[in-house]
């Protein structure tokens, strides 16, 4: 399968600054977590995504004292 599939633009509210920002994600694997600093606000945002069975993905994000 070609890598572009796994592919999905999302967006996710920072929860430092509550700006909507734009993110990629790679759904090649079902579930991972990983940190990505925002765009606006430059903090770190922890990131856990995961697919549901249907092939449907999900984002929850945290600030560092709330992971």
């Amino acid at each position: 399968m070609n890598l572009m599939n796994y592919l999905q633009e999302m967006a996710v509210q920072c929860p430092y600054c509550g700006e909507a920002i734009s993110m990629v994600a790679d759904a090649s694997n079902a579930e991972q977590s990983y940190i990505e600093d925002c765009e606006v606000c430059c903090r770190p945002i922890t990131l856990k995504l995961s697919i549901s069975e249907g092939g449907e993905l999900s984002v929850e994000a945290w600030s560092e004292n709330d992971a």
